[in-house]
């Protein structure tokens, strides 16, 4: 068994991290750090650097505190819903755990996307986490 998180460097990121990496070690479960990006013309080199070198220091971070883990950065033109769905499926995971981004009045009428099918479509359990205000 694991937990699945979906990471992007942003507070929202940094916040389901935090949390999914507490739960691994309270359950004493695997943690599978998963980075989608889409690909394409936005997703560059420097780009693809500077997501590995994060990746790279979330898996020091996580080697540091004694969690069992797996980082996985994937480019294969999915979004990243699918490719969360598809990693907790294949894991068997215990549930995801995502960040959610802080929303304007309006913008509450809709939930990102990814977030929306992840929380609609998973076949286990999701926590959704907020990051913490800015002070």
């Amino acid at each position: 068994m694991a937990i699945v998180v979906g990471y992007v460097p942003t507070k929202e990121g940094r916040a389901a991290l935090r949390r999914a990496a507490d739960e691994s070690l309270l359950r004493k479960t695997k943690l599978i750090v998963i980075n989608s990006n889409r690909g394409g013309k936005d997703y560059d080199a420097k780009e693809a650097e500077r997501f590995e070198k994060e990746l790279h220091n979330v898996q020091h971070e996580l080697d540091e505190v004694g969690i069992e883990h797996e980082v996985r950065q994937l480019v294969r033109g999915n979004e990243p819903a699918e490719d969360l769905i598809a990693v907790a499926e294949e894991t068997s995971a215990d549930f995801i755990v995502i960040g959610l981004r802080r929303r304007t009045p309006v913008g509450k009428l809709i939930l990102g996307s990814n977030a929306q099918r992840i929380l609609l479509d998973a076949s286990c359990p999701v926590l959704a986490v907020k990051a913490e205000p800015e002070a």
